[in-house]
């Protein structure tokens, strides 16, 4: 068996990478290349703790696997390390052994950041140049760099309830280069010509009349039932998107528009790659995407950076 170490994955996948890999597990979901299997959700031992299985399969590549996301929240006070943790394991088809395992959590960043910078390629106008968010935390830094290296952004504001975490994600983009600038939450939804929401939120995170005419907008955080970040009520005039609609349901941002209207039409954003679907087609739509996130974009991104790794002789192999 393989293993993968987080040092390993760093040197290998970019944000290229991650962008090619996700785009062709977007294209598998919709054309039914691959399997999404219904997300489990668990708790720790003392009911704090949580995790989550997210598992599927790759026809083309004969290829099965699962990916384990965990949130200790207590980690970096007591640990030292973060509360947040990925483990992406792929399995033998031939036999259904492990055959290679991956320390996703740098990986998981890289690969949720791309599915909304593959969506905001495809939905976003042409012309847009201002980049608003509303979450400052880890993942917010991936998305910005992500949509930065696919379109030309010369406007970053960054909104959170917390202000020391708008001012750590400033500080953490100025090294590489790019520049975002703290401001309110309606300022923020108001002038963004792409709005990513990246928060653990259980409601709308601002007013339907925030957002002008022609904004896309990603929202990035709603991962179990429950969650929303967005108002229902801008939801029902948007043309809306999702990796995977089925799942968009129950553990993304669209379960309570479709609690409300079971009608509500909600399109596969590998339709629009493959064009298949027009996606914008004039520049008064407001477009939204749901990334609930789905096993396949795992599956893609850890063969990606599995095959680079034994290619370069960086994985070390064990009995199982």
């Amino acid at each position: 068996m393989y293993v993968v170490s987080e040092e390993v994955v760093r040197k290998i996948v970019d944000e290229k990478m991650a962008y090619d890999a996700i785009e062709q597990a977007f294209i598998a979901a919709y054309l039914d290349k691959g399997k999404v299997f219904p997300v489990v959700h668990a708790k720790g031992c003392d009911g704090i703790n949580s995790f989550s299985m997210k598992s599927g399969n790759l026809s083309d590549h004969q290829l099965s696997g699962l990916k384990v996301g965990s949130y200790w929240p207590q980690n970096h006070a007591l640990h030292g390390v973060p509360n947040h943790g990925t483990t992406t394991l792929l399995l033998d088809e031939n036999t259904g052994f492990p055959y290679a395992i991956l320390n996703a959590g740098y990986l998981n960043g890289l690969r949720t950041a791309a599915a909304n910078a593959v969506a905001t390629n495809n939905l976003a106008r042409k012309d847009a140049r201002v980049l608003g968010v509303i979450g400052a935390g880890h993942q917010a830094i991936f998305e910005i760099k992500a949509v930065c290296k696919i379109r030309d952004i010369n406007r970053i504001m960054i909104h959170s309830r917390n202000a020391e975490t708008v001012e750590h994600a400033i500080e953490e983009l100025a090294k590489d280069g790019v520049s975002a600038e703290h401001s309110d939450a309606q300022t923020v939804c108001r002038e963004a010509d792409i709005l990513i929401t990246v928060t653990g939120a259980r409601g709308a995170l601002f007013e339907t009349d925030w957002i002008k005419k022609g904004t896309h907008i990603s929202a990035m955080g709603a991962d179990q039932p429950g969650k929303q970040e967005l108002p229902v009520g801008l939801l029902e005039h948007s043309n809306l998107y999702a990796d995977y609609p089925p799942q968009s349901i129950i553990n993304g941002e669209f379960e309570a528009i479709y609690n409300k209207n079971n009608a509500v039409l909600i399109t596969a954003i590998g339709a629009v790659i493959m064009g298949d679907n027009p996606g914008r087609i004039d520049e008064e739509q407001i477009t939204v995407f749901d990334s609930s996130g789905i096993a396949l974009q795992d599956l893609s991104v850890a063969k990606s950076v599995l095959d680079q790794a034994i290619d370069q002789g960086l994985v070390n192999e064990i009995e199982f």
